[in-house]
């Protein structure tokens, strides 16, 4: 849906309140930050309900809009919680929650029906189908995947429902957003949960860094995002500085009130203010090459060292008033700053005994304002004053008071619907499955022994493959609107020859494939995590969906669905192809990342020339069938990926037969592993220099502390010793600079 408005909203992020102040000084028109709870970073400093409660006054008396990211996925002992925070953003007053977790969204929709949600780029939206569905769902505006070239941005506008928020500057994940299990199968640390440790900024292949990749820029394509129709475009950076939210926030604010692309002076000021060796546009052009790629080095931070450090200070409203004192009457005060006006009644004066009210002595105690965010001058306070009476200093501060709230206030009352938890299904289909990315190793292995495949209950195999009769085909788990003709097309020719079901990794794949005739099966992409996320997708006609790997046994037993008891889950889907750049394609299928400790990460290729890189142990719960059924787990899914014929083969029947996998290292569900000779052990503790974790895992993260939450951040990178004074309170700028300007 394209926006309504002239020019598309600027949203900037804030960590703190006082990056939130840089961003209202700096010309935005909305902000975005984190509550201590249930936000993608949750090592920024973030913001208690008192400071979001000064945050939703602060942003609406200046026109500017808040929202709050809830937007990690969420168990379902969380989801009461969860629910009840949503009520609680919703009562100060906050425009939009950014959510990811589609229980978390069916059940804020149920209990705070008026509150608005915004679909965050996590929830996986790539195209205007999903977008679509997204609609359906509730979902007023979906932040579209970062890795959208401009056409598609276009398309999914112009075709949507919603409106449409791209990402406009800031930090790049290499993979999609919300499809990365890299730092949680492997480091411990849940990207998906807000504690990301960002192994793709970590070393490979013998000290190289092919993951890491430059930030975001789009400085240089203003004028064609204002053209594309898109709502809102959002700057990345809850983890940065006051002055890196002032100085980006400022430079858009011009470019996009200017129509205008940006000078090579303002492209300058942005390095300066942050890069990774520069930026890229890769995504949006796409050119999407090795140039995306870049590290962090010294003369960056140098760089961003020699920003002044400044003191944001709140920007007080200028309001007047009109306040009457009449003997008997009650005492009244008005205020009004043009667009609002508001009135407060207060006690009756009495007949003065000694020293009566004067206009003086009442105009000196309406004006001070105190900790508010409004600025009220004596000369600006009219006053209706009878003579000879009096009223006493606390009940006049009473009656100021009163009105400064009334004026602030942006409170509202959620309608008082309970929420009652979804519970487990019961009465679940006991089967197996299995996805085949390999046709080649999948064909041979069931030309050799026919049998083993009758032991699966469901098998898929990629779109692009002649499926035999009674598989399924496996959608890709990215499509954008320029494929989707071709991927329709190719849904349409497996249904007409008699497939029935698909494997759906998003919501755009669940309504193609309905939309077809197609039986929709959740893949694990869609990141189930709770009984609400599983039962939303059930409505949606999703009867059997994969939960989410990162699920221990008992929080799966809860939710109630499929487990991967056998594969190398896929730890990242790339945009790019990896593997042409830095093994060459005479490699693909048999590629690998290589870590520091020699952990090898095989890369696959994904449709079109998208990557997968996979882990490096394989999950396999096969012999333990007797754990499942204690956790009422009753079907699996196995996820073959690099295998060999024979691998495929040894795998199916091992796990059928409730037998080790021996011969390979395994990571397991929930916290064990099992060695190469099947011999049973418990995870070992992590070693100097990597994440200690409940979980077997392949390759290693450094070992990074959870940081404190810190105190008032003063900027990142260090600071220069010059302070520039930006506002004070009731005092005029020490510096010329202007909102927005």
């Amino acid at each position: 849906m394209r926006r309504r408005s002239k020019l598309p909203e600027l949203l900037s992020p804030a960590g703190d309140f006082r990056c939130l102040l840089a961003a209202v000084a700096a010309g935005a028109d909305a902000v975005y930050v984190g509550g201590k709870k249930f936000g993608a970073r949750a090592y920024a400093k973030n913001f208690d309900t008192e400071e979001l409660f000064r945050a939703v006054r602060y942003c609406h008396l200046h026109g500017v809009r808040l929202y709050v990211t809830l937007n990690t996925l969420v168990y379902d002992r969380e989801l009461s919680e969860a629910v009840e925070y949503a009520r609680e953003l919703y009562r100060i007053g906050v425009d939009a929650i950014i959510a990811a977790d589609l229980g978390v969204i069916s059940a804020i929709k149920r209990a705070v029906p008026d509150m608005e949600i915004h679909a965050s780029t996590q929830m996986s939206v790539h195209n205007s189908v999903g977008a679509d569905e997204a609609g359906g769902l509730g979902i007023s505006r979906v932040v579209l995947a970062r890795e959208l070239s401009l056409e598609n941005i276009r398309l999914a506008t112009e075709n949507s429902s919603v409106e449409i928020e791209v990402f406009l500057h800031g930090a790049l994940c290499v993979c999609h957003s919300g499809q990365c299990l890299f730092s949680s199968l492997v480091g411990g640390r849940s990207g998906n949960r807000g504690e990301c440790a960002q192994p793709c900024r970590l070393p490979y292949d013998g000290g190289k860094y092919p993951l890491s990749l430059r930030d975001l820029s789009l400085a240089s394509h203003i004028p064609e995002l204002i053209e594309s129709g898109v709502a809102s475009l959002k700057i990345e950076g809850r983890m940065k500085s006051a002055e890196y939210v002032y100085t980006v926030t400022r430079i858009y604010r011009r470019l996009l009130d200017e129509g205008r692309r940006a000078s090579a002076e303002e492209e300058e000021e942005l390095r300066r203010a942050f890069s990774r060796g520069g930026f890229t546009d890769g995504y949006l052009t796409g050119r999407t090459d090795r140039n995306m790629t870049g590290v962090r080095s010294e003369s960056d931070k140098e760089s961003s060292r020699s920003i002044e450090e400044m003191t944001f200070e709140p920007l007080r409203i200028p309001i007047s008033a009109a306040a009457s004192f009449r003997l008997g009457l009650p005492s009244s005060l008005t205020l009004t700053d043009g667009r609002k006006t508001v009135t407060a009644l207060g006690k009756a004066p009495v007949t003065a005994e000694s020293s009566p009210l004067t206009e003086d002595s009442l105009s000196k105690r309406l004006a001070k304002m105190g900790n508010t965010f409004l600025s009220l001058s004596e000369n600006a306070i009219q006053i209706e004053l009878d003579e000879g009476i009096n009223l006493s200093p606390a009940d006049i501060n009473a009656l100021r008071r009163e009105a400064a709230e009334l004026f602030e206030s942006q409170s509202r009352e959620p309608s008082m619907i309970e929420y009652t938890p979804v519970k487990r299904a019961d009465g679940e289909e006991k089967f197996l499955s299995a996805l085949f990315l390999n046709a080649t190793s999948y064909r041979e292995a069931k030309q050799k022994s026919p049998a083993l495949f009758d032991r699966l209950t469901y098998t898929f195999l990629p779109i692009t493959e002649d499926i035999p009769e009674g598989a399924g085909v496996y959608i890709p788990p990215v499509v954008t609107d320029t494929e989707l003709t071709e991927i329709t097309s190719l849904l349409s020719e497996h249904r007409s020859r008699g497939v029935g079901y698909a494997l759906c990794g998003n919501l755009g794949a669940i309504a193609l494939a309905s939309s077809l005739g197609l039986t929709p099966i959740g893949d694990f992409r869609l990141n189930v995590t709770n009984a609400e996320s599983r039962e939303a997708y059930r409505k949606m006609g999703v009867t059997k969906a994969i939960l989410s790997p990162e699920l221990t046994l008992p929080q799966a037993r809860d939710v109630g669905g499929t487990v991967i008891g056998y594969g190398r889950i896929p730890l990242m889907l790339t945009e790019r192809c990896f593997i042409k750049e830095n093994y060459g394609c005479d490699s693909c299928g048999t590629a690998a990342l290589t870590d520091r400790r020699g952990e090898r990460f095989p890369m696959l290729r994904e449709h079109r020339h998208r990557n997968l890189i996979l882990n490096s142990k394989v999950t396999y719960i096969g012999d333990k069938p007797e754990e499942l059924l204690q956790n009422r787990i009753f079907s699996s899914h196995l996820l073959f990926t690099v295998e060999s014929a024979e691998e495929i083969s040894s795998a199916i029947r091992s796990y059928t037969e409730g037998a080790p996998l021996v011969g390979t290292d395994v990571r397991r569900i929930g916290g064990r592993a099992t060695p190469k000779d099947g011999s049973e052990r418990l995870s070992a503790p992590g070693r100097r220099g990597t994440l200690p974790t409940e979980r077997s895992r392949g390759g290693s993260i450094p070992h990074k502390k959870k940081p404190p939450l810190p105190k008032q951040r003063q900027g990142y990178e260090g600071k220069g010793s010059g302070k520039t004074v930006l506002h004070q309170p009731g005092a005029k700028f020490k510096k010329n600079i202007q909102k927005g300007k």
